[in-house]
Formats: C-alpha cells, sequence, structure tokens
C-alpha cells in the first residue's frame, strides 16, 4: 500500500511539472502574441525607421504579399524583443524549484545581465556590423551590376544576424555561471587562450556570411568579451577563496 502511494505521489509531481511546464509556456506565447500584435500596428514606422541607414537606395518586393510577410515577420521579432524579459522570467520560475540553494545564488543575479546583453548583441549587430557587412558585400558590384535586393531576403539576413549576436553575447555569463558552480576553472581558461579564441573564430565563420569583415566583427567582440569575462571569474575565484581562509 505504502508503495503504491509512493507511486502516485511521483505521478502527481511528473503531471504537477507538465502543469508547469503548459503554463510557462502559454504564458509566454500570450506575452509574445500581444506584444506582437500590438507591435504590428507601428510594423510600417518601425520598418521605415530600420531601413533608413542601409547603404542602398530602396529595397523591392517581387510578391504582392512579400511586404504584408515582411511586416508580420517584424511584428514578431519586436514582439519577441519586448516580451523576452518576461519569458525568461517565466523560464526561471519554473526550473528554480529544482536549483539548489547555491545555484539560485548564481543565475538569479544574472537574469538581467542576460537580457541587457540580448539587447546589446542585437543592436551591436544591426547598427555595427550589418552596415559594414552590406557595404562591403554591395561594393562587388560592377556599372553593370546594381543591387536589388528583396526586402524578404534583407530580413532574413538582418533576423539570423541580431539572433545569433544577442546569442553569442550570452558567452560572459555562460563562463561566469561555469565557473561560479565550480565546472571549469578560470585559470584553466586563461590557460587554453589560444584555442577558445580559435574556436571563437570558428562559430563566427558558421554563423556570419562567408566574408572576412562579418567574421572580425563577430569574432573580435566575442574575444574582448571572453577575455574580460575570464578575468572576472578568476577575480571571483579569489575572493571565495579569501572568504574561505577568513571563515
Amino acid at each position: 500500500m505504502a508503495e503504491k502511494d509512493r507511486e502516485e505521489l511521483k505521478e502527481m509531481g511528473f503531471l504537477g511539472h507538465l502543469d508547469e511546464l503548459r503554463s510557462m509556456l502559454i504564458a509566454s506565447l500570450v506575452a509574445w502574441t500581444g506584444s506582437s500584435i500590438i507591435l504590428w500596428f507601428f510594423s510600417g514606422y518601425t520598418l521605415d525607421f530600420l531601413l533608413a541607414g542601409i547603404p542602398v537606395e530602396s529595397l523591392y518586393f517581387h510578391a504582392p504579399v512579400d511586404a504584408f510577410m515582411v511586416r508580420l515577420k517584424l511584428s514578431f521579432m519586436t514582439g519577441f524583443l519586448l516580451s523576452f524579459p518576461y519569458i525568461l522570467f517565466r523560464v526561471w520560475a519554473f526550473v528554480s524549484p529544482g536549483l539548489f540553494k547555491s545555484e539560485k545564488k548564481v543565475i538569479l543575479p544574472l537574469i538581467v545581465p542576460a537580457t541587457l546583453l540580448f539587447y546589446a548583441g542585437a543592436a551591436f549587430a544591426y547598427w555595427i556590423m550589418i552596415p559594414v557587412v552590406l557595404e562591403f558585400l554591395i561594393d562587388f558590384g560592377t556599372e553593370m551590376l546594381s543591387p536589388l535586393i528583396s526586402v524578404d531576403k534583407y530580413f532574413g539576413f538582418v533576423a539570423r544576424l541580431c539572433f545569433a549576436f544577442g546569442i553569442v553575447f550570452q558567452l560572459p555569463l555562460v563562463i561566469i555561471s561555469l565557473t561560479s558552480l565550480g565546472v571549469i576553472s578560470p585559470s584553466a581558461l586563461l590557460r587554453q587562450w589560444r584555442w577558445v579564441i580559435l574556436l571563437i573564430f570558428v562559430t563566427g565563420a558558421v554563423l556570419t556570411p562567408p566574408d572576412p569583415a562579418s567574421q572580425l566583427l563577430m569574432a573580435l567582440p566575442l574575444v574582448l568579451l571572453y577575455l574580460v569575462s575570464a578575468t572576472l571569474s578568476l577575480l571571483i575565484e579569489r575572493r571565495k577563496k579569501r572568504d574561505r581562509l577568513e571563515s
């Protein structure tokens, strides 16, 4: 009888987790969709604003539905950016009960920096990297070969790079979290800096268009972020050792 009761408790716990997961996904989807619907009404102004600084005279759409689809995709993209802090909070609320207290102390303070770094990565991609890369690529044209860029292709190009930069700009938080939890050693990170930098350049080559300008513009900030975060992790480790000796 006791064994049956334990099995029922396990099943209830599993079903409870599924219910929490469903609640988290639905709430995140509602927030994302609601933000996207609101931003749809401003999508025309947003699109004109984002296209103002591109190094070509204008973009074109080649099918009647293209302009509508681009504005729809833009609404969902900006809606995700607007609802990202709430989605991150709901994900944290779902996973935090399964974490140890020491893990919560490490991860909880990183939620706000993770949001800011995601925004910073997307902004860096759009306002710094993309204009340079576009100008570099368009310069390969000739007098007889001029650009006629589809707004759909342009938007897909921009969205992929902005999302990729938002993700890779989380590198400092990943390093600091892993070193704070004792998974990796800051001194080992600093000793293996050559291999890490090589991995960063390989990642830049995979995530960016096949040209040296975009690869460098992704790799150089990541190298700087890696060195800064490894140094901060080393300082955190030394402070923890000092606190243990004092106690």
